[in-house]
């Protein structure tokens, strides 16, 4: 099974406060033409989590060390 990265833990490893890091991920996936993988991976209600190494994790990623 594949590995997944949660928000949580991009949030520690980017030293990010969780609350920020979504309103950063919600203005990135509204942004379809910039980040297509992250937009098509986000469903919502659910968690914020990827495949590791995946391009969707990649978008998000740039998306946080953006701010």
């Amino acid at each position: 099974m594949a590995d997944i990265v949660t928000l949580k833990s991009l949030c520690e490893e980017l030293k990010i406060d969780s609350r920020e890091a979504r309103e950063r991920l919600r203005a990135a996936v509204g942004d379809a033409k910039a980040n297509p993988e992250l937009a098509k991976a986000r469903k919502p209600r659910t968690p914020w989590q990827w495949v590791k190494g995946s391009a969707a994790e990649k978008e998000a990623r740039r998306a946080l060390k953006r701010g």
